[in-house]
């Protein structure tokens, strides 16, 4: 069985790397303050909780892919966040919504921790890895993605996104990772 994914068009690919034009997208988002890994658990039940009927219709949306952490920036807010002294941050997880629900279909949340938001048209640099979801793992790759985007004389528009796009039951080898950077 297929899982949605948003929509998106390849303008450039090379091994790993893809430059992406993607379609204008819905996405349950929410905010968590904590680590890297505690931040993206914690954020992952509040949006499933939403989407198994967590809402005020207490409808049941499909799961969509990928579940998306970033660093460094607020639901409010287009300016970064930064790290306290004690190195916990805040993180902000989405989920994309079907693309057959609308911000006025889509059902009101529950938890008032989780925003609805319309993503306009955008275009991502992504670097797509498989393997565990370490934290460790992840910086590698991001380090990798942004000396590409430089040397494709490419300018960062955003903050650094990690998107899952397995369950957690699937093995680490099978799993598709991707660090996406938006981009002018």
């Amino acid at each position: 069985m297929a899982i949605e994914e948003p929509k998106f068009s390849i303008l450039l690919k090379e091994d790993d790397f893809e430059l992406r034009n993607y379609e204008p997208v819905i996405v349950a988002e929410t905010e968590v303050t904590g680590d890297f890994e505690g931040s993206g658990n914690e954020g992952f039940r509040r949006l499933a909780g939403y989407i198994f009927g967590g809402n005020r219709q207490k409808t049941k949306i499909e799961m969509t892919a990928p579940v998306n952490l970033s660093k460094g920036q607020k639901i409010e807010m287009t300016a970064p966040v930064g790290l306290s002294a004690t190195g916990a941050g805040k993180f902000l997880v989405s989920f994309t919504m079907p693309a057959s629900f609308t911000l006025e279909t889509l059902p009101v949340p529950n938890d008032e921790r989780v925003k609805l938001r319309l993503i306009p048209a955008h275009k991502l640099a992504v670097l797509r890895y498989s393997g565990t979801w370490s934290e460790e793992r992840y910086r590698v790759r991001e380090e990798k993605l942004r000396a590409l985007i430089k040397s494709k004389n490419l300018k960062e528009s955003g903050p650094a996104n990690f998107a899952r796009f397995n369950a957690p039951f699937t093995p680490w080898f099978l799993r598709r990772n991707e660090v996406q950077i938006p981009v002018e």
